[in-house]
């Protein structure tokens, strides 16, 4: 970046240049890997940076074309949408409407197994000038660049790129937004709702034949497009006030789900009402403080401890800004004691001989606080049917 910006504006005559005459081709994207919660690795696609900003600029033309044909279940990548909208849409659905299921299904690899034609297909709908949609073909078939070998692809929107969560979005509201809205619930008889964020998605059901007739329906549908259920991430679960209150009196426990970070669980009020309840998902709970235990070891002895310090705090506000849920406190609190410990770990390892006991580290505490747990979204529901 710091190259490109050397020379910026011939660099950006020369590329707009090159796209008025068709002579810009996009690099490979640089394949890199970083771990997944529950194991294995997840593949990113980094863009040049000159492609970085032809992707931009695809991205606010597409936005423009294609924001006002999205529909209200969508969360992810949308402008002034975002996570805490999509779990307060549930939270809502499960407090104040008859759902007594939840399916709770996940797409295999979706990013990588996007099919490139229908994707294409979904795009000439909305957009007729052949410049762009070359533009866009072009992005898709610039394959992958890892460890020095090059590998064209067929399939796929590289994780990673600026313009691939808005084609996810896209390709995603024709197979599964538009026909759930235009064909599942008009064929069910009882209430259900469908909530997503970007790739990841969960649908509220009142009946449970409905809840079964649609995860049948919705492998027929995503196989048509390329895309396959995963199916030991799915399931069908009772979940909402009445089974709740089943299990309460047979003495069980229903079944939870993840969504977003959360793990989703049946509780009760002071009064003992149902309501939706919400915590850190173990996965993401251990993967964040892997995360920061990596990050502590690391950077102790790169920078001075006042430096990296500064960085800390920043890192547990993003934490509790994400996780500082209505009802999260005690996961959040253990989140922090242990990032507190972490530091006391790694401050006491930057060299042979210790820098701090308990109460010495306490004392630099006090004059040097972390920032502690704070609920930033309140998004419990009150029910009317209370």
């Amino acid at each position: 970046m710091e190259d490109y910006e050397a020379n910026l504006e011939e660099n950006l005559k020369d590329l707009v240049e090159r796209l008025k005459t068709k002579r810009y081709r996009p690099q490979p994207v640089r394949r890199v890997y970083i771990p997944k919660p529950k194991g294995g690795k997840r593949p990113l696609g980094i863009p040049t940076v000159e492609d970085k900003l032809v992707q931009m600029a695809l991205k606010k033309i597409l936005e423009a074309i294609f924001e006002v044909d999205f529909l209200d279940v969508s969360f992810g990548f949308r402008p002034n949408r975002n996570c805490h909208q999509a779990l307060d849409a549930l939270d809502k659905a499960v407090m104040t409407k008859p759902i007594n299921y939840i399916v709770d299904m996940d797409i295999e690899k979706f990013f990588d197994t996007v099919d490139h034609e229908w994707l294409m297909r979904f795009l000439r709908m909305r957009i007729a000038d052949p410049n762009i949609l070359r533009l866009i073909g072009r992005f898709l078939r610039a394959g992958v660049m890892e460890e020095g070998r090059y590998s064209q692809i067929d399939k796929g929107t590289p994780q990673g790129g600026v313009l691939s969560p808005l084609l996810a979005n896209i390709y995603l509201h024709f197979c599964l937004d538009l026909w759930f809205e235009k064909v599942v619930k008009k064929r069910n008889s009882g209430f259900c709702q469908l909530i997503r964020y970007a790739d990841d998605f969960v649908v509220c059901f009142q009946k449970v034949a409905d809840a079964r007739a649609f995860g049948k329906d919705l492998r027929e549908r995503l196989n048509k497009f390329g895309l396959r259920v995963s199916e030991e991430k799915s399931r069908i679960i009772p979940f909402g006030r009445y089974p709740y209150y089943s299990a309460r009196e047979e003495d069980k426990r229903l079944a939870t789900f993840d969504f977003l970070g959360f793990t989703h669980y049946s509780t009760e009020t002071r009064r003992g009402y149902f309501k939706l309840g919400r915590k850190t998902s173990k996965a993401k709970f251990r993967q964040r403080i892997k995360e920061l235990n990596q990050w502590l070891k690391d950077v102790r002895n790169q920078v001075e401890l006042k430096q990296w310090w500064e960085v800390l705090r920043l890192k547990l506000i993003a934490h509790f800004r994400y996780y500082g849920i209505s009802g999260n406190m005690p996961e959040m609190r253990a989140f922090y004691k242990r990032a507190i410990r972490l530091a006391f770990k790694w401050i006491n390892r930057r060299s042979q001989k210790k820098s701090y006991n308990w109460a010495q580290f306490r004392r630099f505490l006090h004059f040097n606080p972390l920032p502690v747990p704070k609920i930033y979204h309140l998004t419990y529901t009150l029910s009317s049917r209370q």
